[in-house]
C-alpha cells in the first residue's frame, strides 16, 4: 500500500502523465518521512501499470520493472523526490554456457524450496520454469524467496550477470538450508512427541510390573500426599478412600487427565476439617454484650442464643441448633448471623440460596462429570477452615426447583440433626458430620418453604421495628455509622430524637431500617455539602429542619383523616412494613336493605360484613334500633384506598361498630 504523501502525489503525477518511475528501497524502513540520505541510490525503472484506491486513503498499485538505474544528483525535494540518474545494463560474460549452466542450477534449487517454502506459489514455480533469460531467472527468484531486504539491494547492484548469478546462488543455498533445517526441527519435535506418548505408555506398564513386584516407587507428589494424610485426623472410611486415590493415582502418568481429576479429589479430601473445630466463647455475661453492643431489641434471638450457650457449657457434646429467622426485610436477619458467629468465637460462612433451582449446588457433582466440584455446604466448610462455623442459609423461602432437582429435598438432610452426621456430598462419596454447625437459615414467609423441611428448623419470628425502635437503632447504630462515612465527626453534627421521628413517619415505610439508613446518608451528604463549601463547620438537624435535606414529607399518619361522624370506625391492619389504620366508612340511604360494599374487599371481609349486618337486625331491640330499618334504607360500606386488596378474618367487629354507629346515629 502507497500512504505517504510524497509517494501518493508522485504516483499520481504518473499515471497523469504517463510518465516512468524510480522505485528505490529505504535503509531503514521505520523512518515515516524519508530524505535523499536515507535512500539507496540503485533502483529500478518501472512503468506504473494500475492504481487502485484503498477505503483508507491509501492506493495500491501494480507496476512493471524495467530497468536498473543509479541517481546521480537529486533535483527536487518537493512535491515528490526527483533525480538525475544514469540507466544500468547487464554486462554478459561472453562464456554464455556457464551463464546457462548456472541459471539451470538455480532454477533446480528453486524447485526443491517450493517444495518446503509456503511463500513459494505454484504460479512462481511455473513461472521460473517457462524463463530462458538468465537475469531474469536470478532476479525474480531472489524476489521470490523469503530474504532481507539488504541481501535483495545487495544483488539489485550486481550488473555483472555472472557475479550477480554467484551471489544469488549463495544467498539462496542459505536460504535453502534454512528451510531444510526447519523441515528436520519439525520432524524431531513431531518424532519427540511420539516417543513421549511410546514412554509413558511404558511407564504405565513399568509401574504395573513394579507393582506385582512390589517393587513401586512413589512419586514426589504421591510422596507429599502421603505425608499430609498422615499428618492429619480424618474419619477411618475418608483415610481407607484416600489410601486406594493415592494407589490410583501412583499408576497414572502425571501429564494424563485422569491424574489431575484424581490429585484435585484427593486435595479436597485432606483440606476439609474432620476434626478441626474452633474453641466456643462460653462467657455468657460476654457473649450477651456483644450481641447488646451489635443489634438493638430481638430480644427472642438473643435469648434462644444464650439458652444454647448455657447448655453446651453444662454439656459439652450438644448438637448445635439449626434455627430459621422468619421476618421482613431489613430487620436485620443476615446481620445478626454474623454478630452470633462474632459472640461465640466462631467462623461465619454464608450461602445465599435465592434463585438456586440445581440440586448440584447443596450436594456436588459426581466425579464423572469435567469440572466437577463438591456442593457449597462442603465448599463453606472447607473455607471456614472448621468442622463447627455458624453457616447461614440465607433466603431459604427463594429456593427454586426445575429438571435438574430441587434444592430444598437436598437440603433435608444437611439441616436434619437425625441425619447430618452422615452428610454424603456427591463429590466426596464419603460422610461428612455436620452436627456441630450451627445453621441459621433466614427467610422472608415461611409460607413458601416446603412443610417438611420447615418442619426440621426452629423458626424465630423476627417482627417489624416500632418507631421507638427504630429511634434507638439510628441513635445507636445507623447515625454514628453515617457520620462517618460521609467524613464528619459526632461532636459537629446533631440529629434529634424528634428529626428522626419525623424521617421514620415521614419519608420512610417499612419494616425495617434500610431506608431509614438511607435518608440518615442523605442528611449527612446535606451537612457534608456545606461543611465542604464552608458555610457550616457543624449542624443541628431539629424535626423543622428535615424538609430542606429531605424534601416534603411523602407519608402522613391517617389519624389526622379522620372525620368524626356516625357510622366511621378506626380498625387496625398488617402490612408487610408493620401495622396500620383503617378506617371504615358506613352510609345509608332510602332503599328497601341492599348492602353495598366497595374498596377492594376480599371474601371474608364481605361476608364479616354480612354477618354483622345480620347480627345487627337479629337484635335490633337490644340495640334500641327501629326492628325494619332494612325495609327503609339500603347501606354502603365503603373501606378507602379502595386501589388495594384488602381481606381478613379479623375485620368483623370493626364493621359491626360502623353499622351500629350509623343506625343509632352516634359517634364512635
Amino acid at each position: 500500500a502507497i500512504g505517504r504523501p510524497k509517494s501518493l502525489r508522485l504516483i499520481e503525477y504518473a499515471v497523469r502523465e504517463d510518465s516512468l518511475i524510480g522505485v528505490v528501497a529505504q535503509r531503514d524502513g521505520t523512518i515515516d518521512d524519508p530524505n535523499k540520505e536515507d535512500l539507496y541510490k540503485i533502483g529500478t525503472i518501472a512503468r506504473v501499470l494500475k492504481v487502485i484506491d484503498l477505503p483508507d486513503g491509501s492506493k495500491s498499485a501494480f507496476i512493471q520493472g524495467l530497468i536498473r538505474f543509479k541517481i546521480t544528483r537529486y533535483t527536487e525535494t518537493e512535491p515528490f523526490f526527483a533525480a538525475e540518474i544514469e540507466a544500468l545494463d547487464d554486462i554478459v560474460p561472453e562464456d554464455e554456457l556457464n551463464i546457462e549452466a548456472m541459471a539451470t542450477n538455480l532454477k533446480n534449487q528453486f524447485q526443491r524450496a517450493s517444495d518446503l517454502a509456503p511463500e513459494i506459489t505454484t504460479e512462481h514455480q511455473a513461472m521460473i520454469a517457462n524463463l530462458h533469460e538468465p537475469g531474469i531467472v536470478s532476479d525474480l527468484i531472489i524476489a521470490f524467496s523469503n530474504v532481507q531486504v539488504e541481501q535483495k539491494q545487495q544483488i539489485l547492484e550486481i550488473v555483472n550477470l555472472e557475479e550477480r548469478l554467484k551471489k544469488v546462488t549463495t544467498f539462496f543455498n542459505r536460504y535453502l538450508q534454512t528451510l531444510e533445517l526447519g523441515k528436520k526441527i519439525q520432524s524431531d519435535v513431531q518424532d519427540e512427541i511420539n516417543r513421549g506418548q511410546r514412554e509413558m505408555y511404558l511407564r504405565q506398564q513399568l509401574k504395573a510390573i513394579q507393582k506385582e513386584l512390589g517393587e513401586f516407587d512413589d512419586s514426589s507428589d504421591v510422596s507429599e500426599l502421603r505425608k499430609r494424610l498422615e499428618e492429619i485426623k480424618m474419619p477411618d472410611e475418608a483415610r481407607k478412600v484416600a489410601e486406594k486415590e493415592m494407589d490410583r493415582l501412583s499408576r497414572m502418568h502425571p501429564a494424563s487427565a485422569e491424574y489431575t481429576v484424581a490429585r484435585t479429589y484427593l486435595d479436597w479430601l485432606l483440606d476439609l476439617p474432620w476434626f478441626v473445630s474452633s474453641e466456643d466463647n462460653l462467657d455468657i455475661k460476654l457473649v450477651n454484650e456483644q450481641l447488646e453492643s451489635d443489634h438493638f431489641g430481638l430480644e427472642n434471638v438473643k435469648k434462644r442464643i444464650l439458652e444454647y450457650l448455657a447448655v453446651r457449657k453444662l454439656k459439652n457434646d450438644m448438637r448445635g441448633p439449626i434455627l430459621c429467622f422468619v421476618g421482613p426485610p431489613g430487620v436485620g436477619k443476615t446481620s445478626l448471623g454474623r454478630s452470633i458467629a462474632d459472640s461465640l468465637g466462631r467462623k461465619f460462612v454464608r450461602l445465599s440460596l435465592g434463585g438456586i433451582r440445581d440440586e448440584a449446588e447443596i450436594r456436588g457433582h459426581r466425579r464423572t462429570y469435567i469440572g466437577a466440584l463438591p456442593g457449597r455446604i462442603i465448599q463453606g466448610i472447607k473455607r471456614a477452615g472448621t468442622n463447627n462455623p455458624v453457616f447461614m442459609l440465607d433466603e431459604i423461602d427463594k429456593v427454586g426447583s426445575d429438571f435438574r432437582g430441587d434444592p430444598s429435598a437436598a437440603l433435608l438432610e444437611v439441616l436434619d440433626p437425625e441425619q447430618n452426621h452422615t452428610f454424603s456430598d456427591h463429590y466426596l462419596e464419603v460422610p461428612f458430620d455436620l452436627t456441630k454447625v450451627m445453621f441459621i437459615a433466614t427467610a422472608n414467609m415461611q409460607e413458601t418453604i416446603i412443610p417438611a423441611l420447615r418442619d426440621r428448623m426452629e423458626v424465630i419470628e423476627i417482627p417489624s421495628y416500632i418507631e421507638q425502635e427504630k429511634v434507638e437503632i439510628a441513635k445507636r447504630f445507623l447515625l454514628p455509622k453515617q457520620i462517618k462515612e460521609h467524613g464528619l465527626s459526632e461532636e459537629s453534627v446533631t440529629i434529634t430524637d424528634d428529626a428522626i421521628r419525623t424521617v421514620i413517619s415521614g419519608h420512610t415505610r417499612e419494616a425495617g431500617v434500610r431506608n431509614l439508613e438511607r435518608k440518615i446518608a442523605g442528611i449527612c451528604r446535606g451537612i457534608a455539602k456545606d461543611v465542604a463549601a464552608g458555610t457550616a463547620t457543624s449542624a443541628t438537624v431539629d424535626d423543622g429542619d428535615v424538609q430542606r435535606y429531605l424534601g416534603a414529607e411523602k407519608f402522613y399518619s391517617e389519624v389526622a383523616e379522620r372525620i368524626d361522624e356516625p357510622g366511621i370506625a378506626t380498625g387496625l391492619s398488617w402490612t408487610p412494613s408493620g401495622g396500620a389504620i383503617l378506617f371504615i366508612e358506613a352510609h345509608k340511604m332510602p332503599g328497601k336493605g341492599k348492602l353495598v360494599l366497595t374498596g377492594q374487599l376480599g371474601d371474608v371481609m364481605k361476608e364479616s360484613a354480612q354477618a354483622a349486618l345480620s347480627y345487627i337486625r337479629a337484635r335490633t331491640e337490644d340495640f334500641d334500633i327501629e326492628a325494619d330499618f332494612h325495609d327503609k334504607y339500603d347501606i354502603h360500606i365503603h373501606v378507602p384506598a379502595g386501589a388495594i386488596p384488602k381481606d381478613g378474618p379479623s375485620a368483623g367487629i370493626t364493621l359491626f361498630t360502623a353499622l351500629l354507629s350509623l343506625l343509632k346515629g352516634k359517634r364512635v
